[in-house]
C-alpha cells in the first residue's frame, strides 16, 4: 500500500468505479423529510426550520499567498446555499513580521476579513471549518498557534461534540494534501536520534478538544475521479495546488471547496434536529 493508497480491493473482484456518481446531498433542508401524497410523518418527526436558530459555521483560515482564502470564501458561498446556516469568515493572527512577508513577497491581508484575536465566539459556533497551507506536510504554524489560544476552551471542553472540518492548500503534488489535514508529523531533532519528538497536528486538535471530524469524503462525485488534469483536494477536503505561488485554484478546486461548505452546513442542520 502506497502513499495515501488506502485501503487495496482485490485484483479479482475490481470495484465498480463511474464517473457518473452524482454529489450527495447531506442534511439540505430542502430535501430533508420529503414525502409523497400518500406518505406522511409524525410531528415528532420533523422539527420545522422556522423554530430553529439560525445556524454558524465558522470559516477560519491562514493564507499567505492568497490561495488557502479563496477557497474559504468559496466555501462560505457553500455553506450559505443551505437555508437557516451562516457562514463566517475569520483569519488567524499572522507570526511574521512586515518585512520578513516583504521578504517572502506576501500580498497584503484583505482588511474586510476581521482577525480572530479571541477564540471566545468559537464556543457559540455550530460547526468550523479550517483552512491552512502545508509547511514540510504539516499545518503552517500561524495556525498551529492559533490551534493553542484555544486551551482554555479545551480545559472546559466547549468546542465538544461541534463538528469541524479542513482544507489545505500545498506546493506540490506531494506535498501533504492528505497528511497536513490528518496525521502528520515533523522531527524536531536529528532524524538518528531515537528519542527525536514528533509533533501531531490538525486532527489531533479535533480529538483533544471532543470534536467530530467530518471528512468531505467522496461526497463530489464524479469529480473526485476526473483525472484529466490536475486537482487538489481528497477525501479529507477541499484543497488546492498552489505551486511557485502564482497557479490560481482551478474551477473543479473551487467546486469542491464549495461542496464541502454545503456539506458540512448540511451535517450541522442535521445535527441541530437531533
Amino acid at each position: 500500500m502506497g502513499k495515501g493508497g488506502g485501503c487495496v480491493p482485490s485484483k479479482k473482484r475490481p470495484p465498480p468505479v463511474t464517473t457518473n456518481i452524482a454529489p450527495v446531498n447531506v442534511g439540505s433542508p430542502q430535501t430533508e423529510h420529503q414525502t409523497s401524497q400518500d406518505q406522511t410523518l409524525d410531528d415528532d418527526d420533523v422539527v420545522p426550520i422556522a423554530t430553529l436558530k439560525n445556524l454558524k459555521i465558522l470559516v477560519i483560515f491562514y493564507s499567505m499567498y492568497g490561495h488557502v482564502e479563496t477557497l474559504a470564501r468559496r466555501i462560505k458561498k457553500g455553506v450559505e446555499t443551505v437555508q437557516g446556516v451562516e457562514g463566517v469568515l475569520y483569519r488567524v493572527p499572522e507570526t511574521l513580521s512586515e518585512g520578513v512577508l516583504a521578504q517572502m513577497r506576501a500580498p497584503p491581508k484583505d482588511d474586510e476579513i476581521v482577525e480572530m484575536l479571541s477564540v471566545d465566539e468559537m464556543e457559540s459556533a455550530d460547526g468550523f471549518l479550517f483552512g491552512f497551507p502545508t509547511r514540510y506536510g504539516c499545518m503552517a504554524a500561524q495556525m498551529k498557534a492559533f490551534f493553542d489560544m484555544t486551551g482554555g476552551l479545551w480545559r472546559e471542553q466547549k468546542l465538544a461534540g461541534k463538528p469541524a472540518g479542513f482544507f489545505v492548500s500545498t506546493g506540490t503534488q506531494g506535498g501533504g494534501q492528505e497528511t497536513t489535514a490528518s496525521l502528520c508529523y515533523s522531527l524536531c531533532r536529528l532524524v538518528l536520534i531515537p528519542s527525536a519528538r514528533f509533533s501531531w497536528t490538525a486532527i489531533t486538535q479535533l480529538a483533544h478538544h471532543g470534536m467530530l471530524f467530518v471528512p468531505v469524503g467522496y461526497t463530489f462525485g464524479a469529480g473526485m475521479f476526473k483525472m484529466d488534469s490536475i486537482r487538489g483536494g481528497t477525501p479529507y477536503g477541499a484543497g488546492v495546488f498552489a505551486g511557485d505561488g502564482t497557479r490560481e485554484p482551478t474551477e473543479t478546486e473551487l467546486a469542491l471547496a464549495e461542496h464541502q461548505g454545503k456539506y458540512m452546513a448540511g451535517v450541522v442542520m442535521k445535527l441541530a434536529r437531533v
